[in-house]
């Protein structure tokens, strides 16, 4: 009950997140973080996810609705505990440890935790009243393997419950500034976890130029390895996780910061096929003189996201790295991760665009002053629709019904458009647009040029008003 569940085009709406099929590929989980080199195949994923789940149980008496605070550093072990907690339908709430006391105090004030985890480092900055497990004491780290054996399993202690998890329950809350503002809650349900890992899922491939459609890892081919450098406190680490491990694929974690030498070392070491990064990751790889120590040759496919890459800079990765496919992908905390990206070669091709949507998803184009549907090649507002936008930000009814319409519009504050074929366009961010002599300057383009010349580390454009 403890893998990922599997996942249709019209699962089941008693269906939980997790289920009790195996993951299609026996692979593992690496940690390549200095001095771990730990590893743990899928079987001992789904034995220590039910061992640790059964201990949180009998010892903590968790139950579904609860609320999970985790200030845990990037670690291997960070998927077990999350999969054990989502089994018992509490919701994860994921969060720096290096944030300020001030910023975690406003986050537990948001989703009000029943229980915290964190290491004995962080512990500190978590309020006196709130239960803490340390994830680095002796007791949480044999809750692992004290059930892995079903012959010991205290017949009183039960993984299972009269109260399901269903679809419609709540899996994790996130944190957004959504349009503008402050922090706020993205509520997330397992109906929107289980679209967005479906919809990923048939969406993420390995390029191959004898083929019109990007290869993906299948029974006849072997599983994807991928590095894991995303963290897990942003929904996109947690998608990439989620996928990953639905698929079977081999996760490599390089720790919690994106230190270009370590990457490059994990590279050479585990020879991943795929590597998700943002566009100043991108900037460090075509920059740095280091990527000539190792060998980077088994990477077919980097997916960069998190902020609009500048077309000079994507050509200039492209001719650093030839053999390297590389895809843009556009996506939102409250979507729940993906909402479009590029899946097959001529996708690949379309400079300036992140794809075609994704499985599940609509999507119109709306003027921002008249709310009117625009055509493709229109300039407007992105508005999307489907099974993984959010469900609201947690306490905050105004917030929500500013950014979700009564139809079920989630409205992006982004600046976009379609062009005739599908393709989507990001401009930028529709209260950023700079207003000059009647003029509309989107920040981003002066920002991407500005970034493409080397002597340029990056570029931020904001308007000046003369005296």
């Amino acid at each position: 009950m403890l893998c990922l569940h599997h996942l249709n085009h019209s699962p089941s709406p008693n269906s939980s997140f997790l289920a009790s099929t195996p993951p299609p590929a026996l692979t593992q989980l690496f940690s390549s973080a200095p001095g771990t080199g730990n590893c743990l195949s899928y079987s001992d994923l789904l034995f220590q996810t039910k061992s640790l789940a059964l201990c949180l149980r009998k010892h903590y008496s968790l139950s579904k609705g609860d609320v999970a605070i985790i200030l845990s550093p990037h670690s291997f072990r960070f998927p077990i505990l999350s999969l054990a907690l989502l089994s018992l339908g509490v919701i994860i709430s994921p969060a720096m440890p290096g944030d300020s006391i001030s910023d975690i105090n406003r986050l537990v004030d948001l989703c009000n935790p029943t229980i915290a985890f964190t290491n004995s480092r962080a512990s500190h900055k978590l309020p006196s009243h709130l239960p803490i497990v340390l994830l680095d004491s002796p007791e949480y780290l044999s809750f692992f393997t004290q059930y892995v054996d079903s012959n010991n399993v205290d017949s009183s202690v039960d993984v299972d419950s009269d109260d399901p998890v269903n679809q419609q329950d709540g899996a994790s809350i996130f944190y957004s500034s959504g349009t503008s503002g402050p922090r706020k809650g993205v509520f997330l349900t397992h109906r929107n976890w289980i679209a967005s890992t479906a919809a990923t899922a048939q969406s993420y491939h390995i390029p191959s130029d004898s083929d019109q459609v990007l290869g993906r890892s299948s029974s006849s081919t072997p599983a994807l390895v991928s590095l894991a450098t995303r963290v897990y406190t942003a929904a996109y680490g947690l998608s990439v996780m989620m996928r990953a491990v639905f698929m079977g694929e081999t996760l490599v974690f390089t720790g919690s910061k994106f230190e270009i030498e370590r990457v490059l070392e994990a590279v050479d070491k585990y020879k991943p096929d795929y590597m998700p990064v943002s566009p100043s990751e991108i900037q460090q790889l075509w920059r740095s003189e280091l990527t000539e120590k190792y060998d980077l040759s088994s990477l077919k496919f980097i997916q960069c996201s998190g902020a609009p890459l500048a077309t000079e800079v994507a050509d200039k990765f492209r001719a650093k790295f030839p053999n390297v496919k590389l895809a843009i992908r556009y996506g939102l905390t409250e979507t729940t991760g993906a909402v479009a990206n590029m899946r097959s070669l001529e996708e690949l091709e379309r400079v300036g665009s992140v794809g075609r949507l994704i499985e599940f998803m609509e999507a119109k184009i709306v003027d921002p002053v008249t709310a009117e549907s625009l055509p493709s090649g229109h300039q407007g507002e992105l508005w999307l629709r489907g099974p993984s936008i959010m469900k609201c930000y947690l306490g905050d009814d105004k917030a929500t019904a500013e950014i979700l319409d009564s139809e079920g519009w989630l409205k992006t504050g982004d600046l976009c458009y379609f062009d005739s074929q599908g393709f989507l366009f990001i401009v930028d961010r529709l209260k950023e647009v700079i207003k000059y002599n009647n003029i509309k300057i989107a920040p981003a383009e002066l920002e991407h040029l500005l970034v493409s010349n080397h002597e340029i580390d990056d570029a931020v454009v904001v308007p000046y008003v003369s005296t």
